[in-house]
């Protein structure tokens, strides 16, 4: 059944028009979509201490998604991390992997700090220590939606694109997805980690030199997925 969720239904469309147009950006989106459907059904079965506010969240994230993705398509100043990403996919000489880690990279580790911040800097200095650490729970919850979708993007997404990632599965087990897993996992622990040092920076010229940082960061780890 076909969801009605805009922001599913947009991904969704997407996918649809660069599998047609063989563009292999959509590599990483169908990867997306398969993880915030499953973030849709976990915040409609109330697996979140607020799941107003992670629903708000995955909007916010996604915004940043497409934000990016517009300014690249009309040729305007777009963010270099989605800049390093986007062109990448036109590498004959990578791989679907490289593909879907590069995009991964590029979204959690520089997308979600910020999304993160502006959805918290409101309101941190008012939330309970409680309530800070159901934020905390919240945001860690999320690595158990993304763990029960990898074996399905391995399944039907890459191994479709790359039928040697078949025969890997058959020595190693789920050896591949697992490590895929803790990954994203360590990521995003690095993610509530800078968020909360950007929480506590105060000036505007601090907060952009701190951007800069996590930038050149991003960009640095992209290099290094590109080289194996």
């Amino acid at each position: 059944m076909q969801s009605s969720d805009p922001i599913l239904i947009k991904m969704g469309q997407y996918v649809s028009d660069w599998k047609s147009a063989k563009d292999s950006r959509y590599v990483f989106l169908s990867c997306y979509h398969l993880m915030s459907t499953n973030m849709v059904s976990a915040i409609n079965n109330k697996e979140f201490h607020d799941p107003v506010w992670v629903d708000k969240l995955l909007r916010h994230f996604a915004d940043y998604y497409f934000e990016g993705l517009t300014c690249y398509d009309c040729g305007d100043l777009t963010p270099k991390v989605w800049e390093r990403a986007h062109k990448a996919t036109c590498d004959n000489d990578l791989s679907e992997l490289q593909f879907l880690i590069l995009g991964v990279n590029a979204h959690i580790n520089y997308d979600l700090v910020l999304a993160l911040y502006d959805l918290l800097e409101p309101e941190w200095n008012t939330l309970t220590e409680i309530q800070k650490k159901h934020r905390y729970e919240d945001h860690h919850h999320v690595n158990y939606v993304i763990a029960s979708t990898i074996d399905r993007v391995q399944d039907e997404i890459l191994e479709p694109l790359n039928p040697k990632l078949e025969w890997v599965d058959s020595l190693l087990g789920r050896m591949d997805e697992y490590l895929i897993s803790k990954l994203i996992t360590s990521w995003r622990e690095d993610v509530w980690k800078n968020t909360q040092q950007l929480l506590k920076i105060e000036h505007p010229k601090d907060r952009e030199i701190f951007r800069l940082q996590l930038e050149n960061s991003v960009l640095k780890r992209a290099d290094t997925i590109c080289m194996f």
